[in-house]
């Protein structure tokens, strides 16, 4: 039994016959007949006798129509229901980000969000990157922007966007020019995402060019937050590192502090993850077409800054 064969149904109670029925669902009438004989069949019982010219129900079509109606009044309501959601009229968006994503991609990503589609929840949930991937794996978010690498088993992972990581001190000694992996070795660290240490991505980029040089690094102070270890390092207490973006926000870094290259220069890719072959709700492909247009924004604004 299938819905199509339901609505044939109801549609020759409602035009007496199946000619009628057919014309006013712009079909042929031996497609409608064949449908309505296979419900039939499938039934075991005769749902239409003819009556003149005209076709009434059996007494099991009595019995039938009333369910035929409920069946098809909840699909109706199941589609209406889907179509909120596929036209953005309701539901919740679930986007997660790695978590000192700039505020101000996540504040012009979800204004833009808003106000083209207030009536859906936005949910962006701030984790390491590390985190973000687990939670998309696990299917408890669609998708996520991060910061490479990542464990990228059961996940499509799609570069967006590369960025340079920079080496703050408050000693404009250290930063006169650029700085090698191995100049680090002495150097008090301040690091950020201290519950995830060597996991995160961006630590775990640094670690890998002073593998590679033979360089053991060691962290002084870790904190959680990109603010903090500015902070700190404003303060004397060591150095730390952060995104080329993020040193070119107005008010980002305080004035105690510069920046320098590493030497070769050393740098963090941005990609969008989500599940393997998942089909994104509209909600999340829009977060990212949004999201993909602010970090083109923040690419041009990053070189305008440098040039």
């Amino acid at each position: 039994m299938t819905l199509q064969q339901l609505q044939y149904f109801l549609a020759t109670i409602q035009h007496g016959t199946f000619s009628a029925a057919a014309d006013a669902l712009y079909m042929a009438q031996p497609s409608l007949s064949e449908q309505i004989r296979r419900l039939e069949s499938e039934l075991g019982v005769a749902l239409f006798v003819r009556a003149g010219r005209r076709l009434v129900l059996t007494e099991a079509g009595r019995a039938l129509r009333p369910e035929a109606e409920r069946t098809l009044a909840a699909a109706e309501r199941a589609t209406s229901s889907v179509a909120d959601v596929r036209e953005l009229r309701a539901g919740t968006a679930t986007f997660g980000t790695f978590g000192d994503a700039p505020t101000w991609l996540i504040g012009n990503v979800a204004a833009a969000f808003r106000r083209r589609h207030p009536d859906v929840h936005l949910r962006i949930v701030g984790l390491n990157s590390s985190e973000v991937a687990d939670e998309v794996r696990e299917g408890r978010i669609e998708a996520g922007l991060i910061v490479l690498p990542i464990d990228d088993a059961g996940l499509d992972v799609r570069p967006a966007m590369e960025d340079e990581l920079v080496w703050v001190s408050a000693d404009a000694e250290r930063i006169a020019r650029p700085v090698a992996v191995e100049a680090l070795a002495d150097v008090p660290l301040i690091l950020y995402d201290a519950r995830w240490g060597w996991e995160d991505p961006t630590r775990r980029a640094l670690f890998e060019r002073a593998q590679r040089a033979g360089v053991k690094l060691q962290t002084a102070v870790e904190v959680e937050e990109v603010a903090n270890a500015l902070d700190l390092a404003a303060r004397g207490l060591g150095d730390t590192i952060i995104s080329r973006s993020i040193s070119l926000r107005r008010g980002a870094l305080p004035s105690a502090l510069g920046v320098a290259s590493f030497d070769p220069p050393l740098h963090e890719t941005f990609a969008f993850i989500s599940r393997r072959d998942a089909h994104l709700s509209p909600a999340t492909r829009e977060l990212i077409a949004l999201a993909e247009k602010q970090l083109a924004n923040m690419e041009s604004r990053r070189d305008a800054a440098r040039d």
